[in-house]
């Protein structure tokens, strides 16, 4: 037996001394033959089998201890071992320190640290790494192309991407994975010619490189581009994936296409896919941004698992598409999910949308224990709701709270300036606008000049709003935006400069409906009641198709009810589907204002309409024409609904005092006395040279804010 072990370490002493002169000719074979010789003595070693069976990075370091004690932590095999070790129990930092104590690391220790760079999404180290590794070696391969490609793309490292792309082309046969890494580095980085380019070129084209390529598009808003590609994937049939059917979803939800996402979600049931939650998510987000919120709560509900993505979409699209409660009642009902900024910045919206004081109190106490104070989203938010719920005092307070280091942005700005004028202190509103432009040195956008064009309509301010005018012409941004054109519309017309307004309107390179009835009704206030139904029949010719909302309606009806013009207004009426009790109060102040009273009473009695409003437009038509029978018939019911305005009080208190009936009017009046409520005292402005506000303005805000 001793022999026979002999007999090949003589061969191979043997071999060794007839190759030792031809070692410079050949020296890749006797590094070949060091390292092998070296392995089999390692792996013979008692440390390498502990090193394999290593449970945890505690052994671990215990072992590299003992390594380093027997002199073994030199060796390169040990060292590779070591690294990659550390890197699997995720201690990086470790396994660099192993790296860099390598003398002469080679080209697979570059490749294992890369590695771990690259799973633990370190992606700035990897591209350092890899410019080291480019000064000692020379050896590529694709792996490592595939690598350093995603990390150029998660940092959208152009540069870096193009030098490994002319490295690619040097070192040649590039695989489907590095060209897949090209198109998706490139089309991240926003270079989609590129990429496209690179994806033709590639002849054996698989479901990734088409989901890349796809992907990208969308990502860079060319969804109907990444919808084309894909017919043409469907042409040369190539299996689709998840992500996919992800891409598309998204690429419907951004063009707001319901029929191709419909298509999409039929073909996902069609086909059998498994539904995980990535495409659910996708398909929630896609139904609720095309308003189908039934739609897209019967696929929530399908969700095996809710998570957080999934439970912020669908609060979300129920907060933005004006159903605040359910999107609280979710919110609720999931309690043992941890919101985060978004959730929270979104239910605090629903909350003011609901005025809904008392949770959003509870939301903002739930924000200051998740550390939420400096999320700027979510103090845009707490401004908004507390404005919301008018309690503008505490609004201010948060407002004011904004830490020096987290300077407030536009948006802080705009939501108090918008909770000012929301809550009727139009007045601070102004002065918060001024002071904002005087400390942060903010540009105002249009939502800046909206509100304060609006403030200005509320007090009458012609001449400031006029200047706020020739701003936004200076700023470009009069005519070709919406909704400054429409707060023009508005400013000029409650101003009385009904010409002005009109002007503007024309202008106009998009209108919608309410700059439509902000125009219509600045007719209907000048007493231009033929101009205003003149611009609701251009309004009802509009190609566009737009419906006539609730304010145009009320604004007709009231014009063809201050002019007498009671059977139009009638017409008009009838064709309301499912008319308002604005529109109920404009048709019987019609007919009350014309004298008929009796037409009026029976109105309201066949519609089931006898709401307090109603009820004081037809009082108010009784005072006029001294009907007395009728009125106090239409009193004794409001005084049953005894309403919370002051100004309903006073008006039976003098329909009372007309009829001769004292007692009655001073039971109204200390009904009144009793209840506390106060009519507030009419007053009227004129504009002057400086801008000085009422001085109830301000006391009204002192004791908000108390």
């Amino acid at each position: 037996m001793k022999m026979i072990r002999l007999l090949p370490r003589c061969r191979l002493q043997f071999d060794t001394s007839r190759t030792l002169s031809s070692v410079t000719r050949l020296p890749q074979h006797a590094e070949v033959d060091q390292n092998m010789a070296s392995f089999y003595s390692i792996s013979s070693n008692p440390f390498f089998s502990l090193l394999g069976i290593c449970p945890n990075a505690s052994s671990l370091k215990k072992i590299h201890s003992a390594l380093i004690i027997h002199g073994f932590s030199s060796n390169i095999l040990f060292q590779t071992k070591l690294l990659s070790l550390y890197g699997s129990f995720g201690h990086i930092k470790d396994a660099r320190v192993v790296f860099d104590s390598l003398p002469e690391p080679d080209f697979y220790s570059y490749k294992v640290m890369m590695r771990w760079y690259f799973l633990h999404e370190m992606h700035s180290q990897l591209i350092e790494l890899y410019g080291c590794l480019r000064e000692r070696h020379t050896e590529f391969d694709n792996v490592l192309f595939s690598v350093l490609l995603k990390a150029c793309s998660e940092l959208c490292d152009v540069d870096m991407g193009r030098k490994t792309h002319g490295e690619i082309v040097k070192a040649g046969n590039p695989d489907s994975f590095v060209l897949t890494g090209l198109v998706d580095m490139y089309s991240k980085c926003g270079l989609l010619e590129l990429a496209r380019r690179v994806f033709d070129e590639t002849v054996d084209k698989n479901v990734v490189s088409w989901t890349s390529l796809i992907s990208g598009y969308v990502q860079n808003d060319l969804a109907e581009e990444g919808l084309m590609l894909f017919n043409r994937m469907r042409d040369e049939a190539i299996e689709i994936n998840d992500f996919t059917l992800g891409s598309l979803a998204t690429a419907c939800t951004k063009l707001t296409s319901l029929h191709q996402g419909k298509w999409i979600h039929g073909f996902l049931i069609k086909k059998g896919m498994a539904l995980n939650s990535f495409l659910l998510t996708t398909l929630v987000d896609m139904y609720v941004k095309c308003r189908k919120l039934e739609d897209a709560r019967q696929v929530f509900d399908e969700l095996p698992t809710v998570d957080l993505v999934s439970w912020t979409a669908m609060i979300a699209g129920y907060t933005q598409n004006g159903h605040p409660y359910d999107a609280l009642k979710l919110f609720t009902y999931h309690k043992g999910i941890l919101p985060n900024s978004f959730t929270v910045s979104t239910i605090l919206s629903a909350c003011g949308q609901c005025v809904n004081l008392s949770l959003g109190r509870s939301i903002h106490s739930v924000e200051i224990k998740l550390a939420f104070d400096d999320d700027q989203m979510v103090v845009n938010a707490l401004v908004d709701m507390y404005a919301k719920c008018h309690m503008i005092g505490d609004a201010r307070l948060v407002f004011d709270t904004v830490t020096c280091n987290n300077k407030k942005n536009l948006i802080t700005w705009n939501t108090m300036i918008s909770g000012y004028y929301l809550n009727g202190y139009h007045y601070e509103a102004v002065r918060l606008f001024n002071e904002m432009r005087r400390s942060e040195k903010l540009s105002p956008d249009a939502v800046s000049l909206v509100t304060l064009m609006s403030c200005f309509a509320s007090i009458g301010a012609l001449e400031l709003g006029s200047s706020v005018h020739g701003y936004s012409i200076k700023e470009g941004l009069s005519w070709s935006n919406v909704y400054i054109g429409t707060a023009l519309v508005n400013l000029y017309a409650k101003c009385g400069d009904a010409g002005s307004a009109r002007v503007v309107f024309e202008g106009m390179e998009e209108k919608n409906a309410i700059t439509w009835s902000s125009m219509i009704g600045g007719c209907g206030m000048q007493g231009d009641a033929v101009g205003s139904l003149s611009l609701y029949s251009d309004y009802l010719s509009l190609e566009d198709n737009l419906e006539a909302n609730d304010a145009i309606l009320t604004t007709v009806l009231s014009a063809c009810s201050h002019t007498g013009r009671v059977g139009q207004g009638l017409e008009y009426f009838d064709s309301i589907i499912v008319p308002s009790e604005k529109h109920f109060v404009c048709v019987v102040d019609g007919l009350a204002r014309t004298g008929r009273l009796e037409e009026a009473w029976d109105f309201m009695e066949r519609s089931g309409w006898g709401g307090i409003s109603v009820l004081a437009a037809f009082l108010h038509g009784c005072c006029l024409y001294s009907r007395f029978d009728l009125g106090k018939e239409a009193a004794t019911r409001m005084v049953e609904l005894r309403p919370e305005e002051a100004s309903y009080y006073v008006l039976l208190s003098n329909f009372y005092t007309r009829c001769g009936d004292l007692n009655k009017a001073n039971e109204v009046r200390d009904l009144m006395k009793k209840h506390r409520f106060s009519k507030s005292p009419g007053c009227s402005q004129v504009e002057m040279d400086a801008f000085y506000p009422p001085k109830s303005s301000s006391s009204r805000l002192q004791v908000a804010a108390k």
